[in-house]
């Protein structure tokens, strides 16, 4: 997500009073080209719709306290005491197995990002990262490791990595009254694009969506990723990812023009993959979808 840009998305939501002039109504998207056959197939099984200002960024399901709702990101969710102090991008949340929400935020200038996070008490506190050396200021998304101890996080644009950091709020090494730091570093042996969100499948395993526009890395646009790390990330050591376009992600809407692939979550308790389409034009008000994937 370019900070010049913000993300389309984001920079069309922020003008909804304009896109009625700037679009027109077209008939279904092309059919998409297919993806290279993988032994780990995920077949799309439903939908529903995404609202626009409080559910285009990003999602997760939350398992602590039991019974809790799934939660969304959007424009219209981040709180003004935030926005008010340049927080004004909220990226794809994730949330431990034992109940800490952490959604990340980022702003358009400085050096430095944010991860917000809500404790099972229901607490709010605010965790500060000062940037690494090289490292983008966007905050695209988080991603909890099945331990709870560690965080893994993207920056947007073209990247051959992905940010390990000690979970806020969960790993006893964190406070909000110290920076953030970067722990280690996944080093992937094949490029990513725009990445939007990745989650957890399991200690070793990520899936992700990217909101490549070009194709031209996996032959595909908007693709869904899966990452197969060499290890579990520890905070310790450095590991690297093998990188799998698995296939792309559904492109269906009532306008023509550009989706953008957003936030990602799996469901362990139901096996249940979900993923955020927001459509192009005057219809990212009336058909942005999440769909829902199982595995097989």
């Amino acid at each position: 997500m370019p900070l010049r840009a913000r993300q389309r998305c984001h920079a069309a939501l922020t003008g909804l009073a304009a896109l009625a002039l700037a679009v027109g109504l077209a008939g279904p998207s092309a059919a998409a080209p297919s993806a290279a056959p993988s032994a780990d197939i995920w077949t799309e099984v439903g939908s529903d719709r995404a609202d626009p200002l409080t559910e285009s960024q990003g999602l997760a399901s939350v398992e602590v306290p039991a019974g809790s709702p799934n939660r969304y990101t959007g424009i219209g969710t981040i709180p003004l005491s935030l926005s008010t102090r340049g927080w004004n991008h909220v990226g794809d949340p994730d949330a431990s197995y034992d109940g800490h929400y952490v959604e990340p935020y980022q702003r358009d200038d400085g050096n430095t990002k944010m991860f917000r996070v809500q404790a099972p008490d229901g607490r709010w506190s605010e965790y500060v990262h000062t940037l690494s050396p090289g490292e983008a200021l966007n905050n695209s998304w988080s991603a909890i490791s099945p331990d709870g101890q560690w965080m893994l996080a993207g920056e947007w644009g073209t990247m051959n990595r992905l940010l390990v950091f000690p979970t806020p709020g969960v790993n006893a090494s964190t406070s909000p009254s110290v920076n953030l730091p970067q722990a280690a570093t996944v080093h992937l042996d094949h490029a990513v694009r725009d990445v939007q969100g990745c989650d957890f499948l399991d200690a070793t395993t990520l899936l992700c969506s990217s909101d490549d526009p070009a194709g031209t890395l996996f032959g595909i646009t908007k693709p869904l990723l899966r990452i197969d790390l060499s290890a579990a990330p520890n905070g310790t050591a450095d590991v690297t990812g093998h990188v799998t376009a698995l296939r792309q992600l559904p492109l269906r809407s009532a306008c023509s023009g550009g989706f953008e692939a957003e936030g990602i979550d799996y469901d362990r308790r139901t096996g249940t993959l979900r993923v955020i389409v927001v459509s192009p034009g005057f219809c990212v008000l009336t058909d942005s979808r999440t769909y829902r994937f199982t595995r097989g």
